[in-house]
């Protein structure tokens, strides 16, 4: 059965820890975790207690290839990869996502697909290369990616689609992912609205269904085709302060991907953490005590 994750971007910058709680509630599988500052993120001790402590496994690391976290673990970018892959082993994760290079980190561009599969082939984690976009500044169209920003230009053997990066690149997702065939591996499930040449300059990450993409008939394709990547929601809370509403969008998320993937949504109560004993636990306390005591 196809797993539907929650990445921890959705709530960047909150915890790691809340990240789970989180998904937790709202009925995940399990996460994907963003490598960034926080050192929670690059811990596997500590991912693998919050795994073990929510009930849910992480499904997937994302490479430190962002901006804010230029300066982690280092400026080489092979070498980020390298760890994301260490760190996914570590975790029990069966793969990595990461971003096309930037076209100035031109030693590591040149032999990007070269260093994907030597790093899969070294750590045995599938390196799902993403989808990405262009930039446009002042309705010039910069070339930020080299070789591209499109992973079907490099040939990689594993690839993630990011519904919010084709509509910015105005890109059909229904027909990425059939273009993709068997080198897709990994989704990440949002939506987006329209794309640079219509005047967007946001990567929205929208709920799914907020925007055009066709996500639903995507999501619905790969139940048919019997697909066994992971789908992993990034959407984009950061500007919702209320948790509520935070909790209620992302149970929003995920029944929509349960239902155009034909599972059924099952929500979870809070994690009580150093609350009340279940009642078989009490029970059984109770009786120890009263043994203990009579033995006395």
């Amino acid at each position: 059965m196809i797993a539907i994750g929650m990445s921890t971007t959705c709530v960047f910058p909150a915890s790691v820890d809340k990240a789970f709680g989180l998904a937790r509630q709202a009925g995940f599988d399990g996460m994907e975790i963003m490598v960034t500052n926080d050192p929670v993120s690059q811990d596997p001790i500590a991912l693998r207690e919050l795994s073990e402590k929510y009930s849910l496994p992480i499904l997937s690391i994302h490479a430190p290839t962002l901006f804010l976290t230029t300066f982690v673990w280092g400026r080489d970018p092979a070498v980020k990869l390298r760890r994301s892959a260490e760190l996914a082993v570590a975790v029990g994760a069966p793969s990595v996502v990461v971003h096309p290079p930037f076209r100035w980190q031109s030693g590591y561009a040149e032999n990007f697909v070269r260093i994907v599969a030597e790093t899969q082939s070294q750590t045995g984690i599938e390196i799902c290369v993403e989808n990405m976009f262009p930039w446009k500044v002042g309705g010039k169209q910069l070339k930020a990616y080299a070789p591209s920003p499109d992973p079907l230009d490099m040939n990689p053997d594993a690839m993630t689609l990011d519904f919010s990066h084709a509509s910015l690149t105005g890109r059909d997702s229904l027909e990425y992912a059939m273009a993709m065939g068997d080198r897709l591996r990994h989704v990440h499930l949002c939506d987006g609205s329209r794309s640079v040449d219509e005047g967007n300059m946001f990567d929205e990450h929208l709920v799914p269904g907020y925007g055009n993409q066709p996500v639903a008939e995507t999501l619905t394709w790969l139940a048919e085709n019997h697909w066994a990547g992971n789908v992993v929601a990034e959407v984009s809370l950061h500007r919702i302060r209320d948790d509520k509403v935070k909790l209620r969008m992302l149970k929003e998320t995920v029944a929509f991907a349960k239902l155009y993937l034909g599972q059924e949504h099952e929500e979870r109560e809070p994690l009580v953490v150093g609350g009340a004993k279940p009642r078989q636990q009490r029970k059984a306390s109770r009786r120890n005590l009263r043994s203990a005591r009579s033995s006395d």
